[in-house]
């Protein structure tokens, strides 16, 4: 049961929560322009290898490319590499941003996502534009992972998260489709729940 009466401000992660994922679709695409063992260090609740170095910040979109260029005998271009990588992404319900309009109304609404730059300028955009928005009008601030140079479940994330946004744990809503990052959000006092993505996210905040 959630219990929102103290609570002033909602946090988001963005990729299975509000926006659908499909691992399986990139991974075949990759697979179709000759990378081998693509899936080896990426799932949808965190990456291994230079693929959390990207959504670190530690490495940009061109170092991105250049590893991902070692793992086939082709000789793909960085435009091959993005496109493939942007079909991870797929779509935001519509019913998804008319209820982050209506708990704006409400609520401080945060967003928190392990992503990389790709992904929020090309996917997450072009999903927004959709329906003639941007994300900065619908979030109050985006904590993302590249820019901040750390990435969940680490609690510096969600400690540099309460200190920028000035809010107390006690006050905050966390939704997560991550048990990690739940546990972790949880252990800091924020109240929070694990989304399963077949569920309809409106339960969890009109419950």
């Amino acid at each position: 049961m959630i219990h929102t009466e103290n609570i002033s401000t909602i946090i988001f992660d963005f990729g299975g929560v509000l926006i659908n994922l499909d691992l399986d679709r990139c991974i075949k695409r990759f697979k179709e322009l000759g990378v081998k063992n693509f899936e080896e260090n990426l799932s949808n609740f965190g990456q291994k290898g230079f693929f959390l170095q990207f959504e670190k910040g530690e490495i940009g979109v061109t170092e991105f490319c250049e590893n991902v260029r070692k793992l086939t005998a082709l000789p793909l271009t960085n435009q091959q590499i993005i496109d493939a990588w942007c079909l991870f992404l797929v779509d935001i319900p519509d019913y998804k941003i008319e209820l982050l309009l209506e708990l704006k109304k409400k609520y401080r609404l945060l967003l928190l996502s392990n992503t990389n730059p790709l992904h929020i300028e090309i996917s997450a955009a072009n999903e927004f534009s959709r329906f003639g928005l941007k994300m900065d009008d619908v979030f109050e601030k985006s904590y993302l992972s590249y820019d901040m140079k750390m990435a969940k479940p680490d609690a510096e994330i969600f400690q540099a998260l309460l200190k920028d946004a000035k809010v107390k744990p006690e006050e905050c809503l966390f939704l997560d489709d991550g048990p990690k990052n739940i546990e972790q959000a949880t252990k800091l006092g924020i109240q929070s729940f694990l989304v399963d993505v077949k569920e309809d996210l409106r339960k969890f905040v009109y419950s």
